[in-house]
């Protein structure tokens, strides 16, 4: 199977909800609808024109993972949207790694020096590829003023990507 990554535009917004809700509700039981994410329906506005961007892998045509990153400040990032369909998990595909190093490498091209990120701490598996990928944990309380803190996560991590 070969995977491939690309950029992601407004195009692919139902495709995105339905990847990522499934994963949310359904898989891990969080407690997050549509409703609570709107940049899902405005992609290009959200994430593009503030200088970040959203990829997706695909399989066949399927999209079966994907990964967004928010630029906040003028050299920092937010990850977000992390997010790999339970079936095409591991590291058969490798899915995840490849997507956070598309990520990492936009981010070095494009002057931003420091991402972070938010999780929930049930999301274990989560949690153990963002610490072998080296990222740090850091207090809620310790972000950047202008991190786009969404009301579910309680774990934070950082990385400096240069």
């Amino acid at each position: 199977m070969k995977v491939l990554i690309q950029q992601l535009d407004n195009a692919y917004s139902d495709e995105l909800i339905d990847l990522i809700l499934t994963i949310q509700q359904k898989e891990f039981n969080v407690p997050i609808t549509i409703e609570d994410q709107p940049d899902l329906k405005k992609i290009e506005s959200f994430y593009m024109e503030s200088g970040g961007n959203f990829w997706g892998a695909f399989i066949e045509g399927e999209l079966v993972g994907s990964i967004a990153l928010v630029k906040f400040d003028e050299r920092a990032g937010a990850v977000r949207k992390m997010f790999v369909k339970k079936e095409f998990r591991g590291k058969e595909l490798n899915i995840a790694q490849v997507l956070l190093e598309v990520l990492v490498a936009f981010c070095r091209e494009n002057g931003i020096d420091t991402i972070y990120l938010g999780t929930v701490s049930v999301l274990k598996a989560a949690i153990r590829f963002y610490e072998r990928n080296h990222f740090l944990q850091v207090e809620k309380e310790n972000l950047p003023a202008r991190f786009p803190l969404m009301s579910a996560d309680n774990v934070f991590y950082y990385l400096n990507v240069n």
